[in-house]
């Protein structure tokens, strides 16, 4: 590790930032150093300007990998090596307003079912009846389930915020049959390494990778049929739409889902017919005697 990114990671620690983001801020800075072939600290205001250019005319970066690109190498320059550039301030994410994609519960049923082996299955499984980040998902540990408040504390989601979700029952029958495949003391998920061997699986320290999941999970949706631009996170979205449909309340799914804002949260009632009648008949119900 070069000094300067162990000051910046010492930086980053020391402002509280998660490792998630340490990762990728340090990341952002060294593609730029990449980019250019020479030290970032060495790298000219000019040459920045043409870097971010770069990055949204011909990388054509989405909102969320420019936003990580500049938060990354705005702390880079102003807080590691203090140097106060006008351009960094002028940089802008572009603006996006897309709606995320949507799977319905038949759809969901159909994906988890083409999954063969039981460690993904049941990963995604909690992943979508919990509402988690992939992460949260794969980094599960076995003090997280809390069996009889039938609730799973998630720790250091996005913005290295705790929150409590409500466990399923069915949930909870699917994590204690694959535990005691592995009775690992520590993880639920953990990685199966090489071959798979019940004894290693037993004993590390690895949680299951995020990249083999979103690779089953691609496979599944392929072989379900259905041709929806969908992830592993669209799991977290149709979780949240289908408490919505089932008459729950938004803010308790806000709480649900760690979000800071109401706002953010409101946008899943824009996603389902379902919800817009649930709230008709609603109105109707309370205004029927005026």
């Amino acid at each position: 590790m070069t000094e300067l990114r162990r000051k910046m990671t010492e930086d980053l620690q020391l402002r509280g930032m998660s490792e998630r983001t340490q990762e990728m801020y340090v990341r952002a800075v060294r593609q730029l150093a990449q980019h250019y072939g020479k030290s970032p600290d060495i790298i000219t205001e000019e040459e920045l300007r043409d870097y971010f250019l770069y990055i949204k005319n011909v990388k054509k970066y989405s909102r969320s990998a420019s936003t990580i690109a500049l938060c990354g190498i705005k702390f880079f320059y102003e807080q590691t090596i203090k140097r106060d550039w006008p351009t960094l301030t002028f940089v802008r994410a572009p603006r996006e307003k897309k709606l995320p994609v949507i799977l319905s519960v038949e759809e969901v049923r159909r994906v988890l079912g083409n999954v063969k082996l039981l460690r993904y299955r049941v990963c995604l499984s909690v992943i979508y009846s919990c509402g988690l980040r992939l992460q949260e998902g794969t980094h599960l540990q076995v003090p997280d389930i809390d069996s009889s408040r039938m609730i799973i504390h998630v720790h250091c989601g996005k913005g290295a915020k705790d929150r409590y979700v409500p466990l399923p029952q069915s949930t909870l029958d699917l994590l204690r049959l694959y535990w005691k495949t592995h009775c690992n003391p520590l993880l639920i998920f953990p990685t199966p390494g090489r071959g798979g061997a019940s004894r290693a699986i037993s004993t590390t320290k690895e949680p299951m990778s995020k990249s083999s999941v979103q690779s089953v999970f691609k496979k599944a949706l392929k072989q379900s049929g259905i041709n929806k631009r969908a992830s592993v996170h669209t799991l977290r979205h149709s979780y949240a739409t289908h408490l919505l449909e089932a008459g729950v309340n938004l803010r308790l799914i806000q709480e649900y889902l760690g979000h800071n804002s109401p706002i953010t949260t409101a946008l899943y009632a824009h996603l389902t017919a379902k919800a817009l009648e649930i709230a008709s008949k609603s109105i109707n119900k309370l205004m029927s005697d005026l």
